[in-house]
């Protein structure tokens, strides 16, 4: 039941119905003790309705890093520090903007050689330095990963894709998941032999699904072609819990 029924409010009749048309689900209780504020004649109807709505994303988040080793501590890092300079020089040559690059993590780890029976002997040092960087223009993204690998990169992840300005594809799935949620209360209105009479409150939930997952193909068939991408739709979905006013 909703958050605001009384704790002692015994339903008398609980109906739970799973729904889905297209990318909407909604599910339904109903509460015929008059509870939440209903006149006493009054009938409250729950309905838990999700909606999806999809757009293709327009910003990629890619990860990309350099990892050096060396004999001694020091050279690791240096070797790392002049190459990921040059990573960093090819990333502003591709027009990224600072705002969209952040260091994600710096790291210096000794590297181990075990031999059964004897402590672990330091052969060797590895330095890695990782940093995200957004593309905006996702028809360039290709180029961007071929000019990092091509600089000196030689760790790449991602891409993950999203949408700039995610509200208005929100409120596409908000409008639906209402819809549902009229659409199932007039269905049960109508079964009772009664009338949706008003929303008597309206609470809002939602989330990410991500698209599926997106190989980032480094081979080239041909020495001109770009990284193939292909960025697919994001989906956002909303999901509304809306109490019914039920009368005769």
């Amino acid at each position: 039941m909703s958050p605001i029924a009384k704790p002692l409010t015994v339903a008398i009749l609980a109906l739970v119905f799973p729904f889905a048309a297209g990318a909407a689900a909604t599910q339904a209780t109903v509460d015929p003790t008059g509870a939440t504020g209903a006149p006493g004649d009054g009938t409250l109807l729950e309905v838990t309705s999700q909606a999806e709505a999809t757009h293709a994303p327009d910003v990629a988040t890619v990860s990309a890093g350099v990892v050096t080793q060396a004999a001694d501590a020091n050279a690791a890092m240096r070797d790392n520090a002049t190459t990921m300079d040059k990573v960093m020089q090819a990333i502003r040559a591709a027009g990224i903007p600072a705002r969209d690059i952040q260091t994600a993590g710096v790291s210096l780890n000794p590297q181990y050689r075990y031999v059964e029976n004897q402590n672990p002997v330091i052969t060797g040092y590895q330095a890695s330095n990782t940093v995200n960087l957004k593309v905006r223009d996702i028809s360039r993204l290709g180029k961007v990963l071929d000019a990092l690998v091509a600089s000196g990169a030689n760790q790449v992840n991602g891409p993950s894709f999203e949408i700039d300005q995610p509200e208005p594809v929100y409120d596409e799935a908000r409008r639906d998941a209402l819809q549902q949620a009229q659409v199932r209360a007039a269905m049960y209105a109508k079964t009772l032999g009664m009338r949706v009479r008003r929303i008597v409150s309206i609470s809002e939930g939602g989330g990410f699904r991500p698209p599926g997952p997106v190989p980032m193909l480094m081979s080239r068939a041909k020495a001109e072609s770009d990284t193939a991408i292909s960025p697919g739709e994001t989906s956002l979905s909303a999901t509304l819990d809306v109490v019914f006013e039920l009368g005769r």
